[in-house]
């Protein structure tokens, strides 16, 4: 071997020795075994993350003593550390990180160092995602839903009934407004029941921790965005709920809030930025004295959202006063604020394998965080769907949240539901008011028009009633088949549906129409020693009985009827207290007649020739009777008359 040789072999070889050092180094990297799980921080938000997102952009929020005088280091494969926030409080940083597309799922510290100081670690885990984006498949009008508020229907756990360490302590079942003890367990135990029922999604009012001083129970001022309450359970029975309803075919959709938060949320007593809130400057001048007559209330005019005359002061008043003064109205135009609203809804849906969100008051946020809320879950869920609660009655309004609407001022929303509070409450008057030209079934004949003004009327989500009204017995002054014919024109009309538990047994607010607390009544047999057990029919009058079957048949059918899922539309304008809705594809034709006659009528059926189902026979959806439609059909009472052609 010749000088010259030598030392080009000796190059060749320490290139290869580098090389491979490289290749050690990098999958040393992407594997690194962290001996010790190190949790040093007070508080990391999201508390893990996932790989494979189309957004490679994560945002931690760390709050720890004096944490804004560190400096963080991450050394993991495929995770760059491109940002540090620091905020306007100390005891904050706000990391911006990019995760590349193929990094290995995984956990890795990141160090916080200060000259003088010890290192703070923070153990950190990107998991793998259990499926693919497009398998995260939403609610649509081939679902119903079923309402729960869960603190109200079963205590399955009583052990978690008292919590050391929360500011409200212990049930109370003789008191509207505490809490009864009911719990995620509960709800497992009994979604057979929900099931048999004819329901395909579950929604539940919200189950994340309320750690407030009272009147907590409804889960809507929530004080941590990343833990279930523990008097309702665990994250892991949260997960497991859904596991057991996906297990059977159902979909879990999950209560979220995006507007405010509770007054006892942790970052209430240390605020990161200066408007972290709506209004914070007057919340930090009042924080001793603090009570409603001090709180910068919402005005709740929501037509401010499209009103184009509305002044700047009534728009600023209803999207960032607050809702209550136990509510702290979110700020989403702080950019830190609205990344961790979407971060949170994306970790939820990831965490559960969600079927759908409803987002409570949906137009009193900044409605352009709304839409950049929606589109950025849509956009990495594009099979997935979200409702948003407008309570209003002007169809005008409701239609302008869909996605689709052909808003004048060209807003989009990218939500594909929203709530139908105009057709709930025009049912309710069509049923209960006497006929004439302009009152009864022509208010349902004239709102269902409407929908010529919807993107998509299918995708609007109706209800005869929720956890904020009274409930559609008592709207309905106690009228059973009244009762039996709002639930039939909610099943079959071109939405999606949704009824509140115990509907099926005729829960009432008599005593005190409207008082939420009384709304909100614990479900029969969900407490050990009720002496009624609706989930048995233990104790039920003949009546409840008769409703839970009616309720059964009715939505069992509906879960497997395409044509009112997806079919067209034909209704009939009301004649002599009769209006007929139909419902039709290619192999089904569903008729829906609502009578309102007392006495026996004969309808005669030359008016409905253009249906093309002369001389076929029909099925009486509940009484499973044949009949011919051919000159004439005897009614014999009051109700409604559910046939099918499908046997």
């Amino acid at each position: 071997m010749s000088n010259i040789k030598q030392p080009v072999i000796c190059l060749i070889l320490m290139m290869v020795f580098a090389c491979n050092d490289e290749i050690a180094s990098s999958d040393k990297a992407n594997s690194q075994e962290i001996t010790e799980i190190k949790n040093d921080l007070n508080s990391i938000e999201p508390p893990h993350w996932w790989t494979g997102f189309k957004n490679d952009a994560l945002q931690l929020l760390i709050h720890h003593p004096n944490i804004g005088s560190y400096t963080p280091d991450i050394s993991y494969a495929g995770v760059t550390l491109t940002k540090v926030n620091r905020a306007d409080s100390p005891n904050y940083l706000f990391l911006d990180i990019q995760i590349d597309a193929g990094t290995e799922s995984g956990k890795f510290n990141i160090t916080f160092s200060k000259e003088g100081e010890n290192d703070l670690v923070q153990t950190y885990e990107l998991k793998e995602r259990e499926k693919s984006a497009t398998d995260y498949v939403g609610f649509d009008s081939s679902d119903a839903l079923f309402l729960i508020t869960p603190d109200r229907f079963a205590n399955g756990n009583e052990a978690n009934d008292k919590v050391d360490g929360l500011n409200e302590q212990g049930i109370d079942r003789l008191d509207n407004y505490a809490r009864h003890g009911g719990d995620i367990q509960g709800v497992i135990d009994n979604v057979n029941y929900i099931k048999n029922l004819g329901f395909t999604a579950l929604w539940l009012q919200p189950l994340l921790t309320n750690d407030m001083k009272e009147g907590s129970y409804h889960g809507y001022a929530i004080t941590d965005y990343y833990n279930v309450d523990p008097r309702f359970g665990s994250n892991a029975e949260y997960r497991a709920l859904a596991d057991t309803l996906r297990n059977k075919g159902m979909k879990l959709i999950m209560d979220q809030v995006a507007n405010h938060c509770g007054l006892e949320h942790w970052w209430m007593k240390d605020l990161p930025f200066k408007d972290w809130v709506n209004f914070q400057e007057h919340y930090e001048e009042n924080i001793d004295n603090w009570n409603w007559q001090t709180v910068k209330h919402s005005s709740h005019r929501r037509t401010t959202n499209q009103d184009g005359y509305a002044s700047e002061i009534d728009r600023i008043s209803n999207n960032q006063g607050w809702f209550v003064a136990t509510m702290p109205d979110l700020n989403q135009r702080n950019p830190f604020m609205a990344k961790y609203i979407i971060q949170n809804s994306i970790w939820w849906i990831e965490s559960l394998g969600l079927g759908g969100i409803r987002q409570d008051t949906y137009p009193y946020p900044d409605k352009q965080f709304m839409s950049d809320w929606a589109g950025a879950i849509m956009t990495e869920y594009p099979n997935f769907n979200i409702v948003g609660e407008e309570w209003s009655y002007n169809p005008l309004l409701i239609a302008y949240w869909q996605q689709g609407s052909k808003n004048k001022d060209g807003y989009n929303s990218n939500l594909k539901s929203t709530m139908d509070f105009a057709m709930q409450r025009l049912v309710i008057d069509g049923i209960k008011e006497e006929e004439s030209w302009d009152k009864g079934l022509v208010k349902i004949y004239e709102g269902l028009a409407n929908d010529f003004h919807y993107a998509s009327p299918e995708n609007i989500l109706v209800f005869p009633d929720n956890h904020d009204m009274s409930r559609i017995f008592t709207q309905l002054e106690g009228d059973i088949e009244g009762t039996k014919m709002t639930l039939s024109l909610y099943a079959t009309l071109p939405r999606t549906v949704q009824v509140y538990y115990g509907t099926e047994i005729l829960m009432n607010d008599f005593e005190k129409p409207g008082d939420h607390g009384l709304v909100r009544t614990d479900f029969p047999g969900g407490w050990k020693g009720d002496s009624v057990n609706a989930f048995t029919g233990a104790g039920l009058t003949d009546a409840q009985k008769d409703m839970q079957k009616y309720v059964s048949k009715l939505f069992n059918f509906r879960k497997n009827s395409c044509a009112i899922h997806s079919g067209e539309t034909m209704h009939f304008a009301p004649k002599d207290n009769i209006y007929v809705l139909v419902r039709s594809n290619d192999e089904e034709t569903v008729i829906n007649i609502i009578n309102k006659n007392e006495e026996l009528y004969e309808l005669d059926l030359s008016r409905f020739d253009e249906l093309g189902i002369n001389d076929k026979t029909l099925r009486n959806v509940h009484t499973n009777e044949s009949i011919t439609w051919s000159d004439r059909l005897v009614l014999a009472s009051k109700g409604s008359y559910l046939f099918t052609t499908k046997n």
